[in-house]
């Protein structure tokens, strides 16, 4: 996204009531691009590329599609969307807009680094339009590029029937199916225009007198023909050092031959459906989503980022698209038990994310706080103490402990190939001894920053990530496996620390010296005429305290103390007075943290005093992880119970259906697109990272989970009075 874009998102939203003002949202649309390239098709039928973090190339920035008519532009977005959805388990995107004689079908295909836009008319009261066969009728398609994400300094070359713009290393490519009857350069807004209060609207009127538009912008107007009511523009993005010129001009004639009808389009949709999802599996449907949303989101190497970036000039969050080992691993473990449960072929996403994770690991056996997923390197971060000098305490030592459980996890299943094998131990060698490193003599995490970023202090999750990390490799048969039991049973018993009696919860954490409520991503930097979160939230903020008292909050990510006591279950067993414990915690945080302000919006916060774009709402926003993160605890507590015959396990069955119900197709929290936006505002507005990877994971392993204890019917498991 340029700053012209963004200021200009700005002059559009500045007074706008849950939109935040120069940001490129994703919460409305679908995305599309399976394998490299990643591209939204809004429901006006407007392409952009969010892919820079997965590729390094940024491609497409700005675009509008419409249809010209005997010299009359009817634009898309001017017009009335009668759908927009994905072709069948694909992502071929279809949109359908309304003309006054008829209707534009949209067809959106990313292949590779190519992105097809395949536009077909059906003009009432006729077969095949004579204006098209004439040349009278063409498709309108404005683009703009920022190569090598550049805005300015950069240059076109005009090819037979290609269009090429470029700033230095990345060259981008326009072709069509049907040729360019025409095309037209222009600049983009100028100074006087960047700074008026009015937006401008583009693509401006063609100029006469600025020579300089056709050649020294990536702004282009072009028209492509319709032959039988179709035409299929192409955009492709290359690295001039990897991808010859006449390499990539010749692979524009290839695909303008190739894709010239829908059904072309959806055979190359269905082969990019690597792992189908059966028919018969419990909820297909939402699994086939969540394993489409997380393909979008992987680059080749494995890594994924977090959701579409929104917000890159950092205006009111740090930023998307980025790999956090914490999400990743957590992903990673998800999609192997969901996919252990229900035989789903995902061993090379398995392969690829361990092998991503060995690569990526420092010599002191930690993470650093996130990468870019195309290649693993160093990413813009808050969280790299163990890098800088200084103390450790901005470090988020959570995402050791989740690396490490899913390495100890997938271990077994790579025993084919010897060499991966034997790296991933050697990685868990000097993770463990990394994990050791930052574990206190109290047998708890040393003070560092929380899962959500924005504290720190010694925290409970932290604690559930130790736990849950030690437990799975000490349940292993793999070297150091006597050594982690040892440690998991020490973290076990020191989780009564964080033990809040009065209030039956565990702490969201315990205060040390420099604990503090850092102000990452807040709104800190909002102009004057924006709003500020509500005295009613930051009320909740605790604002006198010592070291060594407990933040007694709730917060939905001490959840995933439930699960880390499912996997040390495994190597002792879970003693009757911390089930009692778990069954207090759970039923407390997701009481005071549910939330239902509206008729169909329901769901868990983040945490007690969040206040985090809350914009003119009074009250904490509602999270899909938090709330995903209830249902799979819920579910967790039960199987637990159940594992120990204790009939409490009905009612945590039934709390993980109503949980996970908020999340599924037709729940509350769940789009039409079949996404899970990180956050909604109380009128339902879906906001932030759309679609964010979690929860579409953590939706996958808890149907997994409550498939496999027989949870998912209601009718199953009965409570005993």
């Amino acid at each position: 996204m340029q700053l012209r874009d963004a200021l200009d998102d700005y002059k559009h939203h500045r007074d706008h009531r849950t939109r935040f003002p120069g940001e490129r949202r994703s919460t409305q649309g679908l995305f599309s691009g399976r394998d490299g390239r990643l591209v939204h098709v809004t429901p006006d039928g407007c392409v952009r590329d969010f892919g820079y973090p997965l590729t390094g190339q940024t491609g497409v920035e700005r675009s509008r599609l419409g249809v010209r008519c005997d010299d009359e532009v009817t634009w898309f977005d001017d017009c009335e969307v009668r759908s927009q959805a994905y072709h069948d388990d694909t992502a071929l995107v279809v949109t359908e807009h309304v003309l006054d004689d008829g209707v534009a079908t949209q067809y959106d295909l990313t292949l590779g680094d190519a992105h097809l836009t395949h536009v077909t008319l059906d003009v009432e009261g006729s077969e095949s339009s004579e204006s098209s066969e004439d040349g009278e009728t063409d498709l309108v398609a404005f683009v703009g590029f920022a190569p090598d994400g550049q805005d300015t300094r950069i240059g076109q070359l005009h090819h037979d029937d290609a269009l090429e713009v470029y700033h230095a290393d990345e060259h981008d490519f326009v072709g069509s199916s049907t040729g360019i009857a025409e095309f037209h350069g222009q600049v983009p807004p100028k100074f006087a225009e960047v700074l008026a209060a009015d937006p401008v609207d583009l693509p401006r009127p063609v100029s006469d007198d600025r020579y300089e538009e056709a050649r020294l912008s990536g702004n282009l107007v072009c028209f492509l023909p319709f032959e039988d009511d179709a035409t299929t523009l192409t955009t492709l993005l290359t690295d001039r050092t990897e991808t010859p010129r006449q390499n990539a001009l010749g692979r524009l004639d290839e695909l303008a031959v190739a894709y010239t009808d829908v059904e072309s389009l959806e055979r190359a949709a269905q082969s990019q459906v690597d792992v189908p999802v059966p028919a018969d599996t419990p909820h297909a449907d939402a699994m086939a989503t969540d394993l489409r949303v997380l393909s979008l989101l992987s680059a080749e190497t494995g890594l994924r980022i977090a959701g579409p970036d929104f917000d890159p000039y950092y205006a009111y969050s740090g930023g998307y698209g980025y790999t956090w080992f914490r999400d990743d691993a957590e992903i990673s473990l998800f999609c192997l038990e969901a996919a252990e449960r229900f035989g789903l072929d995902l061993d090379a996403w398995h392969a690829r994310s361990a092998r991503a994770y060995c690569e990526t690991q420092r010599e002191d056996g930690s993470w650093p706080h996130r990468v870019w997923p195309r290649n693993g390197s160093l990413a813009p971060g808050w969280a790299n103490g163990r890098l800088e000098a200084g103390d450790d305490v901005d470090y988020q030592a959570d995402q050791t402990g989740s690396v490490i459980a899913f390495l100890a996890s997938v271990r077994e299943r790579l025993d084919d190939d010897t060499t991966l094998a034997a790296q991933v131990d050697e990685t868990l060698a000097n993770a463990l001894d990394g994990l050791d490193e930052t574990l206190a003599d109290d047998a708890r995490p040393v003070a560092c920053q929380n899962a959500w970023e924005d504290m720190t202090g010694r925290f409970a999750h932290t604690t559930a990530t130790f736990l849950e990390a030690y437990a799975t490799l000490g349940a292993s048969e793999l070297p150091n496996d006597d050594h982690a039991a040892e440690q998991a049973t020490r973290v076990y018993d020191a989780v009564d620390d964080l033990w809040v009696a009065e209030k039956g919860i565990y702490a969201l954490r315990e205060f040390s010296e420099d604990a503090e409520s850092a102000g990452v991503g807040v709104e800190s930097d909002a102009d004057e005429n924006d709003p500020t979160p509500t005295e009613l939230v930051e009320a909740k903020e605790p604002t006198d305290y010592e070291a060594g008292e407990l933040d007694d909050r709730c917060d939905s990510a001490t959840l995933g103390l439930v699960a880390a006591h499912r996997a040390y279950d495994r190597v002792e067993s879970v003693d009757d007075e911390r089930l009692d414990r778990l069954v207090s915690h759970v039923r407390e945080v997701v009481e005071t943290l549910r939330r239902t302000p509206n008729e169909g919006v329901d769901g868990l916060y983040r945490y007690e005093g969040d206040s985090w774009r809350v914009r003119e709402q009074p009250a904490e926003k509602i999270w899909s992880v938090s709330t995903a993160w209830g249902a799979h605890a819920a579910a967790s507590l039960s199987a637990l119970l159940d594992d120990h015959d204790d009939p409490r396990a009905a009612e945590f069955a039934a709390l993980a259906r109503d949980l996970l119900s908020l999340c599924l197709p037709g729940g509350a929290l769940c789009m039409e697109s079949g996404y899970l936006p990180e956050q909604v505002f109380d009128d339902g507005t879906p906001d932030s990272a759309t679609p964010l990877g979690w929860p579409h994971a953590l939706r996958l392993a808890t149907v997994a989970l409550m498939d496999e204890y027989e949870m998912l019917d209601e009718q199953v498991v009965v409570a005993d009075d």
